[in-house]
């Protein structure tokens, strides 16, 4: 027993096994259990999913610059959850083994502000741990906030999705083993994007930057540069690069009104977006210079209004108008909306396809044992998405989906009060993802 207790088994694993041993003393044509097959505790496990249910907890941007699209992402969370647990069968359609909850365990969903600070979120994601011994983490919205909880993930020994996370490094040079990303980020947005600027306006153009000075935004503005600089001789004439949470962009548009730029490539996101994007237009600077989003904010267009996003063009992982070309997208944005009362954007649907991938994953593993489950999403197997096939690569654990092309539409051209944006095309995930090792990716142990 003391070989077995200093494992690290936990108390009722011990006092099973003692009440084992002492059975097995009564009656000696028994063998002792043997125990060399069994898998040692590990993170939350088994103690997390012991229980009739288990916990999945969201750190998750509810006040703060991030505060919107926090709660846009919490809302395709709290649905996923919902139609796990009373077999939805759009939830069954993508995770079809799903039995009103996960191998036997409802799903229960915790969550906390985490205003986009990273020490905020582990902080959240730890009393989680402690007091709920949650089977999951989840949320983001900053990518500093995603790099902070895959390190914290690995440590831990608990699978980490990020929610929206748009820099290279979440699953570049920040990947772990425990971490998955769903959405698109950066580098795919750059090469889905670059061919449309450079066909529509030409090569040698000149180009100024908007950049939130943290890893996102960082690693964006570098991939949309280097293509456009690279493939069609386009130069930055500046790069403006300002803190998260901006009130006053006038410093930063001044030089940009005098920097001689034809193009005002925005990486700002959430209210940060907003913000510069609305003063650049009462600085003049719009339309005169055109506006380009490489990375698309949800709720952009509803707050600045389509006089501004008129002809913009913008990546994205997702327009609800795809209902019209894909069932499953119909299914998530008519349910959605009856039951928040708006078309979701594209952080509900980055949320609820990576809970429905999770979903799928512990079912076929069969098991919430966290290596099964990583290897399960290693097998890099094809399975269903809202835009149709997807799989997750072993090496960085980064889905290979499409990325959206959009342009925004003229207030006149609009067809309700939230038909924003039309649907160019769909740029296959594969044709503008980089090589598995091009960022730096190792993602450590399972153990």
């Amino acid at each position: 027993m003391s070989r077995i207790l200093n494992s690290a088994w936990t108390r009722r694993q011990a006092l099973l096994a003692g009440a084992g041993a002492a059975g097995a003393a009564m009656l000696p044509s028994m063998p002792i259990l043997a125990w060399a097959d069994d898998k040692p505790p590990i993170g939350t496990w088994p103690a997390g999913s012991e229980g009739d249910s288990i916990y999945v907890g969201a750190a998750v941007p509810l006040t703060g610059t991030y505060a919107v699209q926090g709660a846009d992402e919490l809302k395709g969370w709290e649905l996923a959850v919902e139609h796990i647990n009373t077999n939805h069968e759009l939830m069954k359609a993508i995770a079809p083994k799903i039995d009103n909850g996960l191998l036997g365990k409802k799903v229960q969903l915790l969550s906390a502000d985490s205003a986009a600070k990273p020490n905020n979120a582990v902080q959240a994601e730890q009393t989680f741990i402690n007091q709920n011994k949650i089977v999951l983490m989840t949320g983001s919205t900053s990518s500093a906030v995603a790099v902070a909880l895959n390190k914290f993930a690995q440590r831990e020994k608990i699978l980490y999705l990020a929610g929206i996370s748009g820099s290279n490094d979440t699953t570049g040079k920040d990947c772990v083993r425990y971490g998955f990303r769903q959405g698109f980020y950066g580098e795919m947005a750059a090469n889905a994007i670059g061919p449309v600027l450079v066909k529509n306006f030409g090569e040698k153009r000149k180009a100024a930057f908007m950049t939130p000075d943290y890893t996102y935004g960082h690693t964006t503005t570098k991939s949309v540069n280097d293509y456009l600089t690279q493939k069609a001789g386009w130069e930055m004439v500046t790069n403006q690069v300002s803190p998260l949470g901006t009130q006053d962009f006038s410093q930063y548009l001044t030089n940009i009104a005098n920097s001689g730029a034809e193009f005002l490539i925005n990486v700002n996101w959430g209210r940060d977006a907003v913000l510069s994007t609305q003063q650049a237009k009462q600085f003049g600077i719009l339309p005169t210079m055109t506006l380009v989003i490489p990375y698309q904010i949800p709720f952009l267009a509803k707050e600045v209004g389509p006089d501004i996003t008129a002809g913009v063009f913008a990546a994205t992982d997702f327009w609800w108008t795809l209902e019209d070309k894909f069932p499953l997208a119909k299914q998530f944005v008519e349910v959605f909306q009856q039951k928040y009362g708006y078309r979701p954007e594209w952080g509900a649907e980055n949320s609820y396809v990576s809970f429905a991938h999770w979903a799928r994953m512990v079912t076929e593993a069969g098991s919430f044992y966290p290596p099964d489950v990583i290897k399960q999403y290693e097998k890099g197997e094809t399975i269903p998405s809202l835009l149709g096939d997807v799989h997750y690569r072993p090496e960085d654990h980064q889905c290979v989906r499409p990325v959206v092309i959009v342009k925004g539409k003229a207030q006149s051209e609009m067809k309700n009060d939230e038909d924003f944006w039309e649907v160019l095309e769909m740029v296959a995930g594969d044709t503008v993802i980089q090589a598995p090792d091009a960022f730096g990716c190792q993602p450590g142990d399972y153990t």
